[in-house]
């Protein structure tokens, strides 16, 4: 018997959509060896997520791609990302709700990038070329894998060129499925996914029509709802003003057997040209795997939750898993992250994914099925009450999926192992409104310097020391000291920005990776060694020599 072809790397990381994309880009920046594999070539139009989210795009910005993926956008620069709730798509504008998920480019204090509506595959995209400028990643197209076998100190994968047949064996230190919700990993570690399953059924469809913004009466938009009691359904452009996206929601009976052209112009009530380029008939779910990990075999994205796809939130939510698993698995690699690190991972999005679910199955709750009313469409004074009516509850129930900061930005970590708390109490949770808080485990209030930066901007790729007051050069060298033992990478970070300290309410935060607030205080504790410790995963070591 023949050996097979070997390929040592540190990480293996299954899936090449934007989670295994964030994953790679996590650890490759950082310099640890990651093969990402992926069983096609990722080529397609399916319009799949198309918000990129404001907390996403900071991490864009922190990669440096942030202004990349503004230039790949074939929308007019200042086209609204309005959302607009009509009856068909010529017929009476019920509500509108402008600057929907925050796309507005106009800086603001709460984060360093505004959201972008952009199909996922443009994303998908500029973040795959910037992954391969990394010397350390390396992406392999049409190559599916097969099987994995752990051992204490890695995991042996074999997997399989799908174009030549050859297959291969990994050796990797540690291996992410991030392969969707069919995930092949996840049935190695024997997790399983909890939760409900077949909601509804929902059609998607991608067309081409050059001509159709002319006909709609309503204005620019990125999304228009169409409200009857025909085909509730949803539509926008998906790249440009020629490529369209279509959704019925909540259809009944064979998906298959849908006309695609049929359902558009009765849910549109326009006459067009039109040219079919795919369909996808989907059925939404809410589930969330039972565990996240074995040893050295985790799981992120859509591997281990799944939700309704209202709010935006799917894609975004696996992008912020690779970031945290990303810095994790990296600082262990490198030496100065523990073993708790990689533990906390699942201790840290879990929570956050279950709200996020919750959160989700409730926009699917409140589509055009249940927000079309008898008469909606009816002429005269009592169709015009009756969609004022409608427009009223609809602003009402929708605004929420809308304004999601509090979602977005508002999630913490503070029951996370590697937080140290202060005992303070953060602020309410809201998923509309973010308040900003250096409370331990949420992420780091941003703020505009006065010098035109974002203060994100200063951050390190290791821990910062953020001093948002005067201070003193001995007060912070022991400290520094203690890192350069520990060989914790540390970052001092002193804007001289009076606005600081009553932002953070402590002289001293110091920060993650991950821009989340690890511990502040007004001075730094005795005890540095058992406090850089617990931040990077090694509270259990003997630190002290």
């Amino acid at each position: 018997m023949h050996s097979l072809p070997t390929l040592y790397t540190d990480v293996l990381i299954v899936g090449a959509g934007p989670v295994g994309l964030s994953t790679c880009i996590e650890l490759a920046g950082r310099g640890i060896a990651c093969v990402v594999i992926e069983q096609n070539n990722r080529v397609g139009l399916n319009p799949r997520a198309k918000t990129t989210n404001v907390r996403t795009r900071e991490h864009l910005r922190r990669w440096g791609i942030a202004d990349k993926l503004r230039e790949a956008s074939r929308l007019p620069a200042n086209y609204p990302s309005d959302v607009i709730f009509t009856t068909r798509l010529n017929g009476p504008q019920l509500t509108k709700i402008e600057n929907a998920s925050n796309c507005s480019p106009e800086k603001n204090d709460l984060y360093s990038e505004s959201a972008q509506w952009i199909p996922q595959y443009v994303l998908e995209e500029v973040m795959r070329a910037h992954a391969v400028t990394l010397p350390a990643a390396e992406i392999r197209f049409n190559t599916t894998f097969l099987s994995a076998v752990q051992h204490p100190d890695g995991v042996v994968t074999i997997v399989k060129n799908t174009l030549t047949g050859v297959e291969t064996e990994v050796h990797s230190k540690f291996l992410v499925g991030a392969d969707g919700s069919r995930s092949a990993v996840r049935e190695v570690i024997g997790a399983t996914m909890e939760g409900k399953r077949g909601i509804a059924g929902n059609y998607n469809v991608q067309f081409r029509a050059p001509g159709l913004a002319a006909l709609i009466p309503h204005g620019p938009a990125i999304m228009y709802w169409c409200i009857n009691s025909d085909v509730p359904s949803l539509i926008g452009p998906m790249e440009g003003l020629d490529l369209w996206y279509f959704i019925a929601t909540r259809v009944e009976g064979p998906l298959e057997a849908l006309d695609p052209k049929d359902l558009i112009r009765r849910a549109t009530n326009l006459d067009f040209d039109m040219e079919i380029l795919g369909t996808s008939p989907w059925v939404a779910h809410s589930l969330i795997a039972d565990r996240y990990a074995e040893g050295r075999i985790l799981l992120a994205g859509d591997a281990c939750h799944l939700h309704p796809p209202f709010g935006g939130f799917g894609m975004n939510m696996g992008i912020a898993d690779g970031v945290d698993l990303g810095w994790k698995l990296a600082a262990v690699l490198q030496g100065w992250g523990g073993s708790e690190l990689p533990a906390s991972y699942e201790q840290e999005r879990r929570p956050v994914h279950l709200a996020v679910i919750e959160e989700a199955v409730a926009n699917y709750s409140a589509l055009g099925n249940h927000l079309s009313l008898p008469g909606l469409e009816a002429a005269g004074a009592l169709g015009d009450a009756t969609r004022r009516e409608a427009g009223d509850v609809i602003f009402a129930a929708k605004l929420r999926e809308f304004r999601t900061l509090g979602v977005v930005l508002g999630y913490r970590y503070e029951d996370s192992p590697i937080i140290v708390g202060d005992g303070s109490k953060p602020p309410p949770a809201s998923t509309m409104i973010y308040r900003p808080s250096a409370c331990p485990g949420g992420l780091a209030p941003h703020l505009w310097l006065e010098d035109g930066s974002s203060l994100y901007d200063h951050f390190g790729a290791g821990l910062s020391l953020l001093l948002t007051a005067e201070t003193a050069a001995d007060e912070v060298e022991p400290i520094i000291g203690v890192a350069a033992t520990m060989k914790v990478p540390l970052k001092v970070v002193a804007p001289k920005d009076a606005r600081l300290f009553p932002r953070y309410g402590a002289r001293f935060a110091l920060i993650r990776p991950d821009q989340h607030v690890a511990w502040r205080g007004d001075a730094l504790p005795e005890g540095l060694h058992r406090l850089l410790g617990t931040i990077t995963g090694r509270k259990n070591e003997d630190l002290s020599s």
